[in-house]
């Protein structure tokens, strides 16, 4: 895999293509322009320049090109299984895994014991009569058991589904049962910080409402057993070659689950072959990862994120896993581990860098980070002013968006991008990103849809239990026929860089004007008084201006009074405009969000319009008592 000649990953695949393909890729925006207009050439490129084996030629790099149901690399096979494990420019005794955690000590796995533990594993799971098209689900935390079965799941070409052990059962059995798993990976608990947490119950509860369930292995971290389960040493006991089925392009890697907030959780379905090419071209094209590197972006098993992570070993680099309390016992944790563990791209949530930032904290000297990744929210522009200051100009900011429909990034920044501060650098490299107005024109300069005008590869297989793709239709080509809107609020300039300004079913339209929420939280929540905010806007049936409500989680020695009130309207009226001062400003006791973070408008609109709790939506909150306050103030 040619990845280590120029100054870059993208360096080196755009000085392969002038080479071999006779495009003139002398930057990046004539790179992009290339690789949404010849997609059969760009992607084709991809899987020759990464060395992708398609075990089975294809008949065309894209069969049928309508979306929905674009049709990539018809008549290939590949194994996901066999690209993550193949070590690309590695030893066998080089390091492929780092485990962190607060449960138990530092647990290391070379390229050849991943591979021997992968291979046992495969081999204990065609013991539990495991084959092609079986599923198999995990409530276990980011570990490196966690990452063997799902290799060696996706080695037999069985289907793969996870879950974080926080999640409370009735949550974990919406979306599971989904997926009719045949065996259960659980642990009995693990430690979060410095407290231990007791999940026998909860897998009691996950046994008891999935019928089709027929094994439950039981691995061995955090207090106490489980019973009448397969060991996890047991599943492994047996040696093993290694050994990859190969699958159709689009057969199912694994299921990945939308958050449930606002009703029964979709089960979105990615494919082998869409989302290895994926990968490897967001991986080192825009992360810049190849053999020597190492990533360290903390997540837990419900986040794609998660998927994200494992993928580094597709491009040759290690992989830190973590698992705990990402802020125990201070904010210097992860950074600690950053340096510790020696990674070169560190991936963070910007709401983890503007508490760095709020108290004060300094990393310690970070002498291999190149990169550091921000996703799953926007990050004000005094974010990319704290990293500046801490990190230097050796320290790539790489501000991204993307999610866990298309599973990688669909802006985002690279090598060969500048950074904006308060912008993300652009669209990555295949995906045809723009932002459309309520009738489908293109727009720039103003908000509109974020939409993808071109199929990409990682785009769902399909939904779960959707045969006649009815569901998966309606999420994402129903407002623009041929053309997937992906759900977010967008604002792109003349120059390809964008702002994210929220959700779109989010966004608060108010006198015909519609406003972007993460424009309002970048100025209330530089308030010292505000932890954290969220705004919603209840819409008046008779075509009025409706009420704007704001709702402000304050800091433990603040106080809202008239005061706070009327700064807070006058910041908002100076930023942005008077049509941005809320009708009301209301303090709650926590801003609710989901455990990835992100803040959950459209369930506490629909409360505060006379919808119940759902309880699947408790069950994904980060603290599950969030949303009832809001049933108080209804």
């Amino acid at each position: 895999m040619p990845l280590t000649s120029g100054d870059s990953r993208i360096g080196a695949f755009a000085a392969w293509v002038r080479e071999h393909r006779g495009v003139p890729a002398d930057d990046y925006a004539a790179l992009h322009r290339w690789s949404v207009t010849d997609l059969d050439g760009f992607w084709s490129a991809v899987v020759e320049f990464f060395d992708v084996d398609l075990t089975t030629p294809p008949r065309a790099v894209l069969g049928r090109r309508e979306m929905p149901g674009a049709e990539w690399f018809p008549g290939a096979e590949l194994n996901y299984a066999a690209h993550a494990l193949r070590g690309a420019g590695t030893a066998d005794g080089d390091v492929a895994v780092v485990a962190h955690s607060q449960t138990r000590d530092v647990v290391e796995l070379t390229w050849a014991q991943l591979r021997d533990q992968v291979a046992r594993a495969r081999a204990g799971l065609l013991r539990l009569g495991v084959g092609r098209g079986d599923t198999v689900v995990a409530y276990l935390p980011n570990i490196p058991e966690t990452l063997v079965a799902f290799l060696a799941a996706a080695s037999l070409g069985a289907v793969w589904a996870s879950c974080a052990p926080e999640f409370g059962a009735r949550s974990v059995v919406d979306r599971f049962a989904q997926v009719e798993p045949s065996v259960l990976l659980a642990a009995p608990g693990y430690t979060y910080g410095d407290k231990p947490v007791d999940r026998r119950d909860e897998v009691a509860a996950l046994r008891a409402g999935l019928p089709t369930l027929r094994h439950v292995v039981t691995v061995p971290y955090g207090a106490g057993e489980l019973p009448d389960a397969v060991a996890w040493d047991e599943l492994l006991a047996e040696p093993a070659e290694p050994a990859y089925d190969p699958v159709p392009f689009d057969h199912p890697l694994y299921v990945l689950f939308s958050s449930g907030t606002t009703g029964k959780p979709k089960a979105i379905v990615h494919g082998h072959g869409g989302i290895t090419v994926e990968h490897l071209k967001n991986h080192a094209l825009s992360w810049d990862l190849g053999p020597g590197d190492r990533i360290l972006w903390f997540s837990t098993t419900a986040w794609m994120m998660w998927n994200a992570l494992v993928s580094g070993l597709l491009c040759g680099a290690s992989v830190v896993l973590v698992d705990g309390n990402p802020v125990h016992p201070d904010v210097g944790w992860q950074w600690r581990l950053a340096r510790d563990t020696g990674a070169t791209l560190m991936g963070a949530s910007p709401g983890f860098l503007m508490a760095c930032r709020a108290q004060g904290y300094a990393p310690p000297p970070l002498p291999r980070l190149r990169q550091l990744g921000a996703a799953g929210s926007p990050l004000p522009p005094e974010g990319y002013a704290w990293v500046a200051e801490h990190l230097g100009e050796g320290v790539l900011l790489n501000v991204g968006s993307g999610g866990t429909d298309v599973c990688t990034g669909i802006v985002q920044g690279s090598p060969w991008q500048p950074v904006v501060t308060g912008e993300i650098a652009g669209p990555a490299l295949g995906v045809a990103a723009a932002a459309f107005d309520t009738d489908g024109n293109p727009v720039v300069g103003e908000l509109g849809e974020l939409v993808i005008t071109e199929p990409m590869p990682s785009m769902p297989v399909g939904f779960w239990g959707d045969p006649d793709g009815e569901r998966y239709r309606a999420s994402y080509f129903d407002a623009y026929p041929g053309v997937w809107r992906h759900g977010d609020w967008v604002r792109f300039s003349a120059s390809g860089s964008c702002v994210i300004a929220g959700r779109s079913d989010a966004t608060l339209n108010r006198g015909g004007v519609r406003l972007g929420t993460a424009e309002f939280y970048a100025v209330v929540e530089e308030l010292p008084e505000v932890a954290d905010s969220l705004v919603v806007h209840l819409e008046d049936p008779a075509g009025g201006n409706g009420e704007l409500l704001l709702f402000v989680q304050l800091v433990a020695t603040a106080e809202l009074d008239d005061a706070l009130r009327a700064r807070v309207a006058r910041e908002l009226r100076t930023a942005l405009s008077p049509r941005h001062v809320p009708d009301r400003v209301v303090a709650v006791p926590v801003v609710p969000r989901n455990r990835t973070g992100k803040k959950l408008e459209l369930p506490v609109k629909r409360i505060l319009l006379g919808a119940p709790v759902d309880d699947t939506a408790r069950g994904v909150l980060a603290d599950p008592t969030a949303l009832d306050g809001f049933e108080t103030l209804r």
